[in-house]
């Protein structure tokens, strides 16, 4: 499994940027591997910095836009029955539904960066019908710093790369924690907003 996986990174990559964006697109592999070999040949001299970041988010966007046409187009039951082909459970559209039910629409951007609703929130966004336009910003912005973040811990743990989940672990959870304090902040301030717009 592990020559499998570097052999379709090694041909991803032969691709150059475009290479990254269509293995993030179609994320047959984790994207935390993908862009940590990207960042692991941009230290080889292979890529730039720059572009894999371009081709990182364009990439990861696009993976995004796909679930969530999927949720517009096919809803729940569509996705229910062939989300296991891009491993996303029940499980996972049920949590990302409550998330999005309870948070509104400013969770697909903090949702990026906590685990088991990171990819499925698109789902529901896209069931719900939400702004293209709002869910494309949202999603852009905070795929950047995440492809930023795995480029340069890729670069510099070289050919290391692989233990890029062990490395990065600690930024994945403080990055959650600060995505979750900031959905309560968020939820603390509308419900402020809302008592003051009630009638004395």
């Amino acid at each position: 499994m592990h020559e499998f996986i570097v052999s379709i990174l090694e041909w991803i990559v032969s691709l150059g940027h475009l290479g990254i964006a269509l293995g993030l697109m179609i994320e047959i592999i984790p994207s935390e591997l993908v862009l940590s070999y990207a960042g692991y040949m941009m230290s080889q001299g292979h890529l730039t910095f720059t572009g894999s970041v371009i081709a990182g988010v364009i990439g990861g966007t696009i993976a995004q836009l796909f679930l969530y046409w999927a949720g517009a187009y096919g809803g729940r039951p569509f996705l229910e029955k062939y989300g296991k082909y891009i491993l996303i459970s029940k499980k996972h559209i049920d949590i990302s539904e409550r998330w999005f039910e309870k948070y509104g629409a400013g969770v697909i951007f903090f949702a990026r960066f906590i685990p088991v609703v990171r990819h499925a929130i698109s789902i529901p966004a896209g069931i719900a019908k939400m702004s293209f336009v709002k869910f494309t910003t949202y999603t852009t912005l905070a795929i950047i710093p995440w492809s930023m973040m795995f480029i340069y811990l890729g670069s510099t743990l070289g050919r290391n790369w692989e233990n890029i989940k062990t490395v990065a672990a600690p930024y994945t959870k403080l990055a959650a924690i600060i995505a979750a304090v900031l959905i309560v902040a968020v939820i603390i301030i509308k419900l402020i907003k809302n008592s003051k717009k009630r009638p004395a």
